[in-house]
């Protein structure tokens, strides 16, 4: 592979989502949402205004469950099946670049638009809480935001992978909503009804190793086990291992969903 041609494509995709102000847009986007629930956070033990870390933290991670995957998807859903309707991907497969490059060069750039909006729209958020927490808060808030990017990376791999899969922008479009859905609302409700049909019986850590299947609930458990506070305000401490909430273990989980969505899309998007 010549990487060459990869960068290429990575810096048009760049381009096109600053040019279009679209970075610009979901970076005021998490910087606005953000600011308003960390500040009212607290508000549902009537209290409101920047407390402590923990609870910044707990209210964020709800914000980024649902936000940044849908974000991810509706960036990456049309990378391939928008330039096959537009008639512009046979044209690029005539350059001299193999349908692999082709595939991580739009992938790399799309990563680097979410990851530069995501790290910008929390970013100014941490110039806030360091104002009024000081700078040891900015250590913890600084892994939920990696564990963010981490996440739409994830996010963004699969919405590569359905626009291989989709035969037009319509059903691809369809298909970024019901993984969306499937993911951040079903997956659980799925898993807690298997858990009450169940008795509430599973063997060994099973229950913990299935959450793995959700890079949503990677997510949740990786900032759940960084701080004790926010340990105990979700209920999950009791029933995943020690061993699963390392963040090196989380971290490797969430790669995995990252690359192994582009290996499948690399192998179907073949000639």
């Amino acid at each position: 592979m010549e990487f060459t041609p990869v960068f290429a494509v990575a810096a048009k995709e760049f381009r096109d989502r600053i040019r279009n102000r679209w970075v610009l847009a979901v970076a005021l986007v998490f910087t606005v949402f953000s600011l308003v629930i960390a500040y009212f956070g607290s508000a549902q033990q009537g209290q409101v205004g920047f407390r402590s870390i923990e609870i910044t933290i707990a209210s964020l991670v709800s914000l980024v469950i649902y936000l940044i995957p849908l974000i991810a998807l509706l960036l990456g859903f049309d990378a391939v099946v928008g330039e096959r309707e537009r008639g512009s991907l046979d044209l690029l497969l005539a350059l001299p670049i193999t349908r692999g490059e082709l595939l991580l060069g739009k992938y790399l750039g799309l990563a680097m638009a979410l990851t530069l909006s995501t790290l910008a729209g929390f970013g100014l958020v941490a110039v806030v809480l360091w104002r009024h927490m000081g700078g040891g808060a900015l250590l913890h808030y600084g892994g939920f935001m990696a564990s963010s990017v981490l996440l739409g990376l994830a996010f963004l791999s699969l919405a590569v992978l359905l626009s291989v899969f989709a035969r037009d922008r319509t059903r691809a479009s369809g298909l970024a909503i019901t993984v969306w859905f499937f993911f951040v609302l079903v997956f659980d409700l799925l898993l807690l009804g298997l858990l009450v049909t169940t008795g509430e019986y599973f063997p060994g850590d099973t229950f913990s190793w299935l959450l793995m299947l959700n890079p949503a609930d990677v997510f949740r458990i990786l900032n759940i086990f960084s701080l004790d506070d926010v340990r105990t305000l979700y209920g999950l401490a009791s029933v995943v291992p020690t061993t699963l909430g390392s963040p090196l273990v989380m971290g490797g989980v969430m790669l995995i969903w990252i690359v192994l969505p582009l290996i499948l899309a690399k192998w179907r998007f073949k000639p």
